[in-house]
């Protein structure tokens, strides 16, 4: 895999929402799930603190969500997103926001 390149016009720090969705079939779960924990990583990305925080651009990108998921001890994608936000928070503070609380079946991150 390589490094997601932001589309035309698109803003460096956005991670590909759909190529991430498709990596994350690794640790099973709902296409639903899969693209809650997505939608996040988009949001984290866009959001730019995790950049900021780590001194890397990009900091968010399908690989290193898949490569830091793996260190999660179990669970499905949102469960692994979870942990890791949880990681982040504890790390650097303010990360809580970018959780997957409940997705629906269409995929759509509700909180």
């Amino acid at each position: 895999m390589t490094e997601d390149a932001p589309e035309a016009g698109g803003d460096a720090r956005s991670v590909d929402a759909e190529r991430l969705a498709d990596a994350l079939a690794t640790f099973d779960g709902t296409s639903g799930e899969r693209r809650a924990v997505a939608r996040a990583a988009r949001d984290l990305a866009d959001d730019g603190r995790l950049a900021a925080d780590r001194g890397v651009e990009p900091a968010v990108t399908a690989e290193t969500v898949v490569r830091e998921l793996r260190q999660a001890p179990d669970g499905g994608p949102s469960e692994r997103w979870n942990w890791w936000v949880g990681s982040l928070d504890v790390a650097y503070g303010g990360y809580r926001a970018f959780a997957v609380r409940r997705f629906r079946a269409d995929g759509d991150a509700t909180g």
